[in-house]
């Protein structure tokens, strides 16, 4: 017996465009990444001035060399040193956390760029994200476990959530032309990196909003949504995915 597919209303609550992802550099980062730029007893440093002399210590270097830097902090095991050295020339020109084969690495990319766009006045690219709250209101309380035991858990979470966010999109939007049989079909493993952060900020026992944190690349007309009607379903796990 085929079990149903469970609908429900989508009703974007709130939207905002951001150009720093929120919780993304945090004061033990600049830290570290001072460190790794030889300066002298960052752990000295007040935590409301360690951005600016983070940023200072990375315009001490050649753009290309800050680059450098930044990636190598932020990717130490996903990236060789041949890997960087090119990344670090295209990050100068490149919007890498859109055109970046590697969806995986994609928030990094943003994160990277962030930094080094503020701290080189606006000399690499711009970058945009988007927060925006959602509700998701199910047909029957059963129908929320297609989120998984945790809602806030990306890996389960991202794909029944963006097959529901899809259908608030034009059909032209980025995500309904590259991930149509993905959104339609039963494992759509990319939806944990296009959903960058993902919390459960309120549950009901037939309600879950989600605070969403994207790139403007996928999600930006998401904005334009309404509350509409929509069908969805979690990924299928092990052999019935393969």
């Amino acid at each position: 017996m085929t079990t149903p597919t469970p609908t429900f209303t989508v009703e974007r609550l709130s939207f905002a465009t951001l150009t720093e992802l929120p919780r993304s550099w945090q004061p033990a980062d600049y830290r570290a990444l001072l460190g790794q730029l030889n300066f002298d007893s960052p752990e000295a440093l007040p935590e409301a001035e360690l951005k600016e002399m983070c940023q200072m210590a990375l315009t001490d270097l050649e753009p290309r060399e800050a680059a450098v830097a930044v990636l190598t902090y932020l990717f130490p095991e996903e990236l060789t040193a041949g890997q960087i050295e090119n990344l670090a020339h295209q990050i100068q020109t490149e919007r890498l956390w859109e055109e970046n084969p590697e969806l995986p690495l994609h928030r990094g990319f943003y994160q990277a760029t962030q930094l080094l766009y503020e701290a080189f006045n606006g000399s690499f690219p711009s970058v945009k994200a988007v927060e925006f709250q959602v509700k998701c209101t199910a047909a029957s309380p059963a129908d929320l476990e297609v989120f998984g035991t945790d809602a806030a858990d990306r890996a389960t979470a991202a794909a029944p959530l963006l097959r529901l966010l899809a259908v608030g999109l034009p059909d032209n939007a980025l995500l309904n032309r590259l991930f149509s049989d993905h959104l339609a079909g039963e494992k759509f493993t990319e939806a944990a990196s296009i959903v960058w952060e993902l919390r459960a900020v309120e549950k009901t026992t037939e309600s879950i909003t989600f605070d969403v944190v994207s790139s403007a690349y996928w999600l930006e007309d998401f904005k334009y949504a309404d509350a509409y009607p929509a069908p969805t379903h979690a990924d299928a796990a092990g052999e019935e995915a393969e």
